[in-house]
């Protein structure tokens, strides 16, 4: 493992003026939350800054905290926190069952809320040294290769599926990411924040290399709104999802008033399907309903050699969560 210097800002400020100190001094960075992933890659090998920057010490960005127009919550909470925040329960059950559902309770109670949105791909070629277009290449090895896991939807040139869990969660929401960096703040809806690879092979969000992930702020609640994350795994833990799904729904009665339906595990991005949203909005949810809903939701979708499968099981998943929800009291 190649030696680096570590850095421990005392707030976000210091943290811009050292990323911004060691880049014009031609040393690569990294910003690490909770490390869980991170640190990992480096000891692998995957990345080798000279300098990790540690944020944990930065007081006030692992808080829940009510804001004009919503709830704004730190990318440093741990996933263990927010899932068990009443506020995140009670307003945005999807958004803690998505945290909830990642890996060990290890790792939930180190991996935090920004480090899980923008952690690297989980691709075995990726994570075991390839030269592909994540690492710098110009293949991918999973086109004629193991491909189980890999895209059904926006692939190309990279297949890779996006791992995180809250992602999908925070689409659905329709939240915003406020981002800063030594040239300033700026704010971006969370659909616009992940990238697929057509845009950029190496990279899976706009995020500057010298930008932070600082914090999140999810709109009011409106009333009727019912949401629930699904997740469907290979094994039972310390593993990401083969298929997911974020689903959130506004009923008056028995009638949907709008709808948001986010895929995970299937592309490159959390994937949105608003065509399956569609059949739903200004309707009463019955089982027919939903299983036409989970049958558009797999409309254009696109397998390689060996996750065909991905077909029938995103369209179970989208039929069951949805059913689900609308029953709900």
């Amino acid at each position: 493992m190649k030696t680096f210097a570590n850095a421990n800002p005392r707030d976000l400020p210091q943290a811009l003026t050292m990323i911004k100190e060691a880049q014009a001094g031609g040393r690569s960075i990294a910003i690490a939350g909770g490390g869980s992933d991170l640190l990992g890659m480096v000891k692998e090998r995957i990345i080798a800054p000279d300098v990790l920057i540690h944020l944990k010490a930065i007081k006030g960005l692992d808080q829940v905290a009510q804001a004009s127009g919503g709830v704004n919550i730190g990318g440093l909470i741990t996933l263990d926190a927010l899932s068990q925040h009443p506020v995140i329960r009670r307003q945005y059950a999807v958004l803690a069952e998505a945290a909830e559902s990642v890996a060990t309770p290890q790792i939930r109670n180190a991996g935090t809320l920004a480090g899980n949105v923008c952690q690297r791909p989980w691709c075995w070629y990726y994570r075991n040294g390839f030269k592909c277009y994540k690492a710098g290449g110009n293949t991918c090895y999973s086109i004629n290769g193991e491909n189980q896991f890999h895209a059904i939807f926006g692939g190309g040139p990279s297949f890779i599926v996006h791992p995180s869990d809250t992602a999908p969660a925070l689409v659905a929401l329709d939240a915003k990411f406020r981002i800063v960096g030594p040239s300033g703040e700026r704010t971006v809806a969370a659909a616009d924040f992940f990238t697929l690879p057509q845009q950029d092979a190496a990279k899976e969000n706009v995020l500057a290399d010298d930008e932070v992930l600082a914090s999140i702020l999810l709109p009011a609640s409106r009333p009727g709104t019912r949401s629930t994350y699904h997740k469907v795994m290979d094994r039972e833990a310390w593993t990401h999802a083969v298929v997911s799904a974020a689903v959130v729904l506004e009923m008056d009665g028995e009638t949907c008033r709008s709808a948001r339906v986010v895929l995970g595990g299937v592309a490159p991005i959390p994937w949105r399907v608003p065509e399956a949203e569609q059949v739903l909005i200004g309707q009463r949810i019955t089982a027919e309903l939903a299983a036409k809903a989970g049958e558009v939701a797999i409309a254009g979708a696109k397998p390689l050699r060996k996750n065909a499968y991905k077909l029938p099981l995103t369209k179970t998943v989208v039929r069951r969560t949805v059913e689900g929800l609308a029953r709900l009291a």
